[in-house]
């Protein structure tokens, strides 16, 4: 391993050797959680989870009633459902972050991981950013510039909406390169 691990993915698939598979791909990279059902991949599945990998044909739970779960219980993770089954109108109302038919190399595996964490770090800060520039606004609203100009707390928060600005920014130009451009590749093929 090169580095820190960045995200907790949980690779949930009833067949032990595909799970395991996969598991062996991301591990270098991820802290990694298997689970070979979909019951067993609920119970391990908690707020540290980042990203999920999920099979759909599973005999104890299929796919989809995992995903709605995950859903149901507002949890703040990616979900790429990874499977054998081509995608059929079916889909259409499932709430997965990705789709990605088997089979299914590592190098794939990895890219879906870290596509999604980039998603998610991008949704999170751009939450923030949001947040930031509605207090930046009330306090304009309710203080003098005088008074704003004085306060040490709302110099901060003015610095903080500028690094989060230029992040965002940062951010947004990763996610148009790298990830736009995959997208609209596979939508060409």
């Amino acid at each position: 391993m090169t580095g820190p691990k960045r995200g907790v993915v949980l690779i949930v698939d009833d067949e032990p050797e595909v799970a395991d598979a996969y598991a062996a791909h991301v591990r270098d990279a991820h802290e990694v959680r298997t689970a070979y059902g979909g019951e067993e991949a609920l119970a391990k599945l908690d707020e540290d989870v980042d990203v999920v990998l999920l099979d759909r044909r599973m005999p104890d739970m299929v796919g989809d009633e995992v995903l709605e779960t995950v859903r149901d219980r507002g949890l703040d993770c990616r979900v790429a459902m990874v499977t054998a089954v081509d995608a059929d109108f079916d889909i259409v109302d499932m709430e997965f972050d990705d789709y990605v038919v088997k089979p299914v190399s590592g190098e794939e595996l990895l890219d879906t991981v870290d596509r999604l964490l980039r998603c998610a770090d991008y949704e999170r800060a751009l939450r923030e950013y949001y947040r930031v520039t509605r207090t930046q606004v009330a306090l304009q609203s309710a203080k003098g510039a005088a008074e704003l100009a004085d306060s040490d707390e709302f110099g901060r928060l003015e610095e903080r909406r500028a690094e989060l600005r230029d992040s965002l920014s940062a951010a947004a130009e990763r996610l148009a390169d790298e990830d736009f451009e995959s997208l609209f590749r596979d939508l060409r093929e």
